[in-house]
This record gives structure tokens, sequence and C-alpha cells, in this order.
């Protein structure tokens, strides 16, 4: 498959398999990827300047209309929705709560499903809620790849097993294993682009 563009979510527990996901990507790995994780209010970007800390790709904690560029990994900023806009922009909302959460996975995993279709591959992580079931069916039913993390291997493992209850899983992984799994999916990279784009 070509792919555009990479979405990734998590909660309790998301943040060591980020971690190995990022350190097996390398600094030349051309679709962006969209990370949420649910986000104490009080984050302030230190977040974001984690994950900058873990890979040679650049990481952002976007604006409001900012646009998607290759080589760059965004993350939701604490209190904010984060969605996809058919414009190849990000879009920041403060409506209400997905989920108990804002950031909200479905949010982003359903609105990117929308701009990028077949195009886009989606990772659910451990967690502790049902956040990013509804987001990983939105992902599978525009034709993109769903990947989610083993529960065996989740400290929380409800969030994985809810996508892969729901039938919107196509491959199980271990952390360690995703992101050379990513490679492969992505190896033919399309430029960044939307639907109608």
């Amino acid at each position: 498959m070509s792919c555009s563009a990479v979405v990734i979510g998590g909660s309790a527990g998301g943040l060591e398999a980020l971690e190995l996901i990022f350190h097996g990507l390398p600094g030349d790995f051309a679709p962006p990827l969209l990370v949420v994780e649910h986000l104490h209010g009080s984050d302030g970007g230190a977040f974001a300047r984690h994950l900058a800390r873990m890979t040679a790709l650049v990481v952002v904690e976007p604006c409001d209309k900012a646009v998607i560029e290759a080589g760059h990994v965004y993350a939701a900023p604490a209190n904010y929705h984060m969605l996809v806009e058919r414009s190849g922009s990000i879009s920041l909302s403060v409506d209400a709560r997905v989920n108990w959460s804002r950031p909200s996975i479905d949010v982003l995993f359903e609105s990117a499903a929308r701009a990028w279709g077949p195009a886009l591959v989606a990772v659910l992580l451990s967690g502790a809620s049902v956040d990013g079931a509804k987001g990983m069916v939105a992902v599978k039913a525009a034709g993109g790849r769903t990947l989610a993390q083993d529960p065996h291997s989740a400290s929380s493992p409800l969030m994985p097993e809810a996508a892969i209850d729901a039938g919107a899983v196509d491959d199980v992984l271990p952390p360690d294993q995703i992101a050379p799994r990513l490679l492969a999916l992505c190896a033919q990279t399309e430029p960044v682009r939307v639907n109608g784009a």
C-alpha cells in the first residue's frame, strides 16, 4: 500500500510503547505522524518536548490551521481535540470531551480517515478506556491499515482490546514490532495529500 500519513493514539501505558516506536523510526521517515496521548490538562507542552527527545524527526505541538508537512510529528496539545482538515491542515477544537477525553483519539482517527482514506495507517496503543475503537473502525472502513498493540504487552489492555473486539484491527503486534511494520507499510510514500486535494 502507499502511505500518506500515520496516526497514533494511546493513554495509560502508551508512552512506553511510543518510545519503542519512535526509537525504531529513522530520521528520514517521510509520512507525517499525528499523535494523541491522553494528557493532564496542565501538560503545557511537556509531552511534545518528551517526544522530541525520542526521535530525529521534527516534533511540533501544532497551532490551529498548521499545514501538515512530511517528516514531522504532530503532538495534540492538552485540552484540544486535533483534527485533519481536507485542506491538509490541522484544526484544533475545544468541543466537548469524547470518551471523557480531550484530545480524543476517535476524533483524530475519524477526521484522518475522511482526509486520507486508504493512504492512512492507524496505530492504537495501551490505554484504560475505549477511546480509539470507533476511530479504528472508521480508518478500516475507509480502506486504511490498522495496527494495535498486543494487549498482552500493554499495561492497560482495554484500549487495544476494544478495537480488536470491534473487528477493526488488521495487525496485533508487540510494541517493538510496530516500527518495522510501519516501515514496511510506508515503503511507498505518497506526497502528503488529502482526499479531494
